[in-house]
């Protein structure tokens, strides 16, 4: 299962961990992960583009991303990527986990 985990402060997203396997299909083959893998790269290059300073660190099955800038955007655009996941999620059930941690 895709472990998806969102962090919230002062009302906000502020990052994200993505960590796992959906389990759908063989390694390589599954449309889950490719979805949720497209939407992560997707998300970083927006919070990107919309100077909200993301810092992205990844490592062997984990991906996180923390905003270092103090900026509305972010949160909208993060919470868009937590819609499209939820969205994933209700067409492919229990591949992915998501949660919400207050920092």
């Amino acid at each position: 299962m895709i472990c998806a985990k969102f962090y919230h402060s002062d009302g906000l997203l502020k990052g994200f961990d993505i960590s796992g396997h959906a389990g759908y299909a063989e390694s390589g083959s599954d449309i889950v992960c490719a979805s949720v893998s497209s939407a992560v790269q997707f998300a970083v290059n927006i919070l990107a583009e919309f100077d909200c300073e993301p810092e992205v660190n990844v490592s062997d099955n984990l991906i996180k991303c923390r905003i270092t800038a103090s900026q509305n955007n972010a949160d909208s655009i993060l919470e868009v990527f937590r819609n499209h996941l939820e969205a994933i999620l209700e067409e492919f059930p229990e591949t992915i986990n998501i949660t919400i941690s207050e920092v």
